[in-house]
């Protein structure tokens, strides 16, 4: 559809006359003319009743008028999603349901006039690279896991330490406990299909095998989220980890347990990345936000650093 006649449309239907909708759009009112009467052909009604008193919409147009303002609308957003200095901010995330997409619905409700879109890259080597052509303003990744060196032109602030939670069915053998500790899941088998090698995902569920001497399972198809639920549902011997703050949502017959793993507790390092060129006037509120959160009310860290583990510090 030419949006240039729709747009025409609107402004002849507010105004009341083409001669005033061609003042308003700059153009002759031959021109109004034309792209209404192009526009009532592309859609096979008549739009307007034209008087000598001006051009009132027919019941056709009046039903067509809110549609035609929200694809107007439609328009800008498109727009202005990729319009240079004011585009939404743009975050890498490494998957919607995880804990970097929970702190930005958080961030989007403390700051509710923040335009924000939600991106997902597969590794950090991606998200660099993004990063520094200005594809993404930001991007959430691990980023203190060792042997993990970021360029000098990169920034980057811990976010977030996510405990990791054990979750299984209702038969696992360690379903009605109150909670782990990570030693106690050796033996157990750990499914974790979704893990890609070679990420920094894969990277830190590897140091937390090695560290604690676990079975952590990558074979098999990964159909997603949903079809892995299933299946631990129904198994007496298959559980998985993950993330405290990840959004899992199942059936309530399904009856998975959700269990604290302690002593020490096992967290994900999430760190806020950004291009220390990116003049994005929301990232600095992203990052204020965030460094808020972490602090907590006390402006400490609510969770002491000796209770909990990440790879390369025991």
């Amino acid at each position: 559809m030419d949006l240039d006649a729709v747009r025409t449309f609107v402004a002849a239907a507010d105004a009341g006359r083409f001669q005033d909708a061609a003042a308003e759009l700059s153009i002759t009112q031959q021109a109004v003319s034309k792209r209404v009467a192009a526009l009532e052909r592309a859609l096979g009604v008549r739009l307007f009743n034209r008087t000598a008193r001006g051009a009132k919409p027919t019941v056709d147009g009046q039903a067509f008028l809110p549609h035609a303002r929200d694809l107007l609308r439609a328009e800008e957003r498109a727009l202005a999603a990729v319009r240079p200095g004011r585009r939404p901010l743009r975050v890498d995330v490494i998957g919607r349901r995880l804990a970097p997409a929970t702190l930005l619905r958080d961030f989007r409700r403390a700051h509710p006039g923040v335009g924000l879109d939600v991106v997902t890259l597969l590794d950090i080597d991606a998200a660099v690279d993004a990063l520094r052509s200005g594809a993404i303003d930001a991007s959430f990744r691990a980023v203190t896991l060792p042997g993990r060196r970021l360029p000098d032109d990169i920034e980057t602030v811990r976010a977030y330490d996510e405990p990791v939670q054990f979750l299984t069915g209702p038969a696992h053998a360690l379903a009605a406990a109150r909670e782990v500790t990570p030693a106690g899941l050796a033996g157990h088998r750990i499914w974790m299909p979704g893990l890609v090698p070679g990420t920094e995902s894969a990277a830190y569920y590897d140091a937390l095998a090695a560290e604690f001497g676990l079975t952590i399972e990558i074979t098999g198809p990964d159909f997603g989220t949903e079809p892995l639920l299933d299946t631990l549902a129904g198994s007496p011997s298959l559980a998985t980890l993950v993330g405290e703050r990840s959004h899992l949502v199942w059936p309530a017959e399904h009856d998975l347990r959700r269990i604290a793993v302690r002593h020490p507790v096992p967290v994900y390092p999430h760190s806020l990345v950004w291009h220390r060129d990116n003049p994005h006037p929301a990232l600095a509120a992203l990052r204020d936000h965030l460094r808020a959160e972490r602090s907590g009310p006390s402006g400490r860290p609510a969770r002491p650093r000796a209770w909990t583990w990440t790879p390369g510090r025991p």
